[in-house]
């Protein structure tokens, strides 16, 4: 048999992609039969995944790449509107007036004197498994991330400022909308991400692939933590989780399997939302100062799957400094039956007081192209973010032809400020200083110099120490980092220095050599304390003052030592470091039998090999600019590190043979309402004979402060331990408890709560080894002390959120309160800037 093609469908096939590989651009506006624009209307292809949002004003603008017939125009509350193309010119205008639409709902059982929403919200729960996106395999798909941040509410004092009325001179000369009350939004900074996500569910492993990004105005840092982390895999919005994470605070979804306890509900209308018949309900809080939501969602008829949602966070929340939180999210169902989301707009705003100076940030990411089920081997998502080597060099006019969405003439307008206010000398100097303020240090050409806050010290070995140091930055070179410095103490009359040399050999599993020689005055207080000087106020404070109850030290360390991930989550590291200690405070220890009389000394070298295993299941892990990894994201499940020391006696120098093993467990649990829950296990054990300096000290606190990887009521170098297990434990009940006094819920105050408890001992043959005074002058030498058969035990309660800042904890010293100088009760005071 002969087929014929038309000749018309012969010209089509011969001439319709190269007509087509030029983007036809439609613009316009959406309006209702009245005229009014109608915000936020979509319009799109059906279909396919080729759409665009209308700003508020109701223009939008819509780039198709591939061939259409048809564009239509829909919004909720009305009914959409079809129109046919009729022409291939480049740029078309064409408008589109929607009218009113709705539909009746249909019948609703529900049990006698029942919320009819009740009904609706069962057989979400009873639907979930088939339309939350984590029933999928894995899917992928394009993200588009804008990120904006905005300065308003400007006091006349603030604006008059050299900086801000540059900035606004700017936005009003090129047209750029004030707020309602005339005073200038001055925009900061924005950014664009262009990416490919992909995420498996089981086990959950996430990878996202950057391929450009492009920020304006005020930047951080190329390559810093804050410039990587703008894309979508750290703006997940899942509101099938029970609890939505938002700066920091677990927000109950109105969704959430508890949704009774939590929410009122009340059914108001049936209408069509694109092409799906929904439910729409409004949501309240059932108590104002709960972390929960108000607003709109809209639960689809047939499958009663969330297909959008237009929440915010109640003004009476039990937040800090947050003016707005509002979330709206669009929805689509994946070939596989689970609903992805297509576009999420977020927005919040912070202002410290009530007519203060405000920062808005707005997040809009849209969402496309999705393919689902189609799973990756597991090495794949070993580096979850992947920026390209090109992902910067953007060429001029890439985002305005590749970008899903249209940008609004403000939007425009905010972008073209940033640009140019950026080169303004003023702006570049606050960036300066900026940088100075949160790194530390200050950039000069292809080295930064400092820590600034260490230049200058004093304690009462040294007496006023000068510290000059710099580190070498990624201009210099990418893989390669030098950190030297120098310093000198005008009491003791001694420089100290230190050297620490880093090189990246692969970045992929993130193999990374270290070399650190070091020369400078520490503390046996501080010895082995690294994961517990988290507070570096506190770390500061400790290295200050009168240091000799911390048992001063002169110390020569050098050390080489190679980490690598082997698989995602779980990184190797093996150390070779040898230590020599010169005590600055009269010590000895017996160097053969522990006798009087026989020999004894005071210096003593330790030559040694670490291995340490830590394991963090989905951690997401962050290299900056200063190739440091940082943990971003929400940790679901605790982290465990494992480290064993071996101790070889006779190689360069040293004096001892030794082992000794650490386990450390990090974990912080989410309780719902009643708050959240973390610990820490800290044990060890080494069963070796060795003098104190080389045993477990464990840290105490006496300063004002409170420190929660301290124990708080427990002096300096007041235990030691060759055996030990320690618990730490804070929990933060939030608003709980306090959300529901009536004399209290006003202030916003929340209560926490603290337990530490410690358990060790000191084996005979490490009290032997020390003797109880100089056999040369007979003078008595310090000692130590260990725990006997009862734990150490402190319990604290407090308050946090005082003046939105302040938290007070209040100490008892459960055991051990005998001992001399021991106190049994304490107030502690720490500044925390919690939202």
């Amino acid at each position: 048999m002969r087929f014929t093609f038309p000749p018309f469908l012969v010209l089509l096939l011969l001439l319709g992609p190269a007509g087509w590989a030029q983007h036809i651009t439609f613009s316009g506006r959406i309006t209702e039969a009245a005229g009014k624009p109608v915000p936020f209307a979509s319009v799109f292809v059906r279909g396919t995944s080729q759409g665009a949002t209308a700003d508020e004003n109701g223009r939008y603008k819509l780039i198709l790449t591939e061939l259409a017939d048809t564009l239509t125009a829909s919004a909720i509350g009305f009914s959409p509107v079809k129109k046919a193309i009729t022409s291939t010119a480049a740029q078309q205008t064409l408008n589109f007036t929607l009218g009113a639409g709705s539909v009746s709902l249909g019948e609703v059982v529900v049990r006698p004197h029942e919320n009819p929403a009740y009904r609706i919200l069962r057989e979400v729960q009873n639907h979930r498994r088939r339309n939350q996106k984590t029933e999928l395999e894995a899917y992928e798909y394009d993200s588009y991330a804008r990120n904006e941040l905005l300065i308003n509410n400007l006091p006349s004092q603030v604006s008059r400022r050299k900086v801000l009325r540059q900035i606004t001179a700017v936005a009003d000369s090129l047209g750029l909308d004030r707020d309602a009350n005339g005073q200038p939004v001055v925009p900061i900074f924005a950014s664009e991400v262009l990416s490919h996500y992909y995420q498996n569910n089981n086990p959950l492993r996430q990878r996202e692939e950057v391929s450009k990004t492009q920020m304006h105005g005020a930047v951080p840092r190329e390559g810093s933590v804050v410039s990587q982390i703008m894309g979508s895999s750290f703006q997940d919005w899942d509101f099938y989780r029970n609890w939505i994470r938002i700066v920091g605070k677990d927000f109950i979804s109105p969704i959430a399997e508890g949704w009774k306890f939590s929410y009122e509900y009340t059914l108001q209308d049936s209408l069509l939302v694109g092409d799906d018949f929904c439910y729409k309900i409004k949501v309240t809080p059932r108590r104002p100062q709960d972390l929960a939501f108000k607003g709109t969602i809209w639960v689809t008829t047939d499958t009663y799957a969330l297909r959008q949602l237009d929440v915010a966070v109640s003004t009476e929340a039990n937040l800090n400094f947050i003016e707005q939180i509002t979330v709206r999210q669009e929805l689509t169902p994946t070939s596989a039956g689970p609903w992805l989301p297509t576009r999420t707009r977020f927005v919040i705003g912070i202002k410290p007081s009530k007519g203060s100076t405000g920062v808005l940030a707005r997040i809009i990411t849209a969402y496309s192209n999705f393919v689902v089920n189609q799973v990756k081997p597991l090495p794949f998502y070993d580096k979850p973010l992947e920026i390209a080597a090109t992902a910067y060099d953007v060429p001029e006019g890439f985002f305005a032809a590749n970008r899903p969405d249209s940008l609004s003439r403000q939007e425009q307008l905010t972008l073209t400020v940033l640009d140019t206010v950026r080169q303004l000398p003023a702006v570049r100097s606050m960036l300066e200083l900026a940088d100075i303020v949160v790194n530390g240090y200050y950039p000069l050409g292809k080295i930064d110099l400092g820590p600034i806050l260490a230049t200058v010290g004093y304690n009462n070995i040294e007496g006023v120490r000068l510290r000059l140091g710099f580190r070498t930055s990624t201009e210099w070179n990418r893989d390669w980092q030098l950190r030297p410095y120098l310093a000198y103490g005008t009491q003791d009359n001694r420089f100290k220095y230190g050297l620490r040399v880093q090189r990246v050999v692969d970045r992929r599993h993130w193999t990374v050599a270290n070399f650190e020689h070091r020369h400078d005055i520490d503390q046996v207080a501080l010895l082995d304390n690294d994961y517990a000087l988290e507070n570096p106020l506190f770390e500061a404070a400790a290295r200050l003052g009168n240091i000799s109850n911390s048992r001063p030290l002169l110390r020569d360390l050098t050390s080489v030592a190679v980490q690598s991930d082997l698989f995602r989550g779980f990184t190797q590291r093996v150390m070779l470091r040898r230590q020599q200690f010169q005590p600055l405070y009269p010590f000895l220890y017996y160097t053969g039998e522990p006798q009087p009389g026989n020999p004894t000394d005071s210096d003593f070298t330790l030559s040694e090999v670490v291995v340490e295993s830590r394991y963090a299941r989905d951690e997401v892990l962050v290299a900056n600019n200063q190739n440091r990894r940082t943990a971003v994201g929400l940790k679901r499940w605790p982290v465990f590190m494992v480290r064993y020391t071996l101790g070889v006696n006779n190689v360069l120098g040293s004096d001892f043979s030794y082992q000794k093993f650490n386990l450390l467990i990090d974990h912080s649990l989410r309780l719902g309402q009643l708050g959240r829950t973390t610990y820490r296990i800290d044990a060890g054990y080494i069963p070796s004979t060795v003098p104190y300096p080389v045993l477990k000290s464990h840290l105490g606190n006496q300063s004002f402060f409170y420190n929660a990887g301290a124990y708080n009521l427990m002096r300096y170098f007041e235990f030691v331990s060759d055996r030990y297990a320690g618990l730490q434990l804070e929990h933060q009940f939030g608003g709980f408890l306090f959300n529901s006094l009536p004399a209290i819920k006003q202030l916003n105050w929340r209560l926490v709560a603290t337990t530490n408890l410690l358990w060790g001992g000191v084996s005979e043959a490490n009290r032997q080894i020390i003797p109880t005074t100089d056999p040369v002058t007979g003078e008595v030498l310090p000692a130590f002390q260990s725990l006997g058969r009862t734990p150490y035990a402190e319990v604290g309660y407090g308050v946090e959120n005082i003046f939105k800042i302040v938290r007070v904890d209040f100490v008892h010293r459960l055991t051990y309160r005998t001992l001399p100088d021991a106190r049994t009760f304490g107030v502690k005071v720490s500044l925390k800037f919690s939202l």
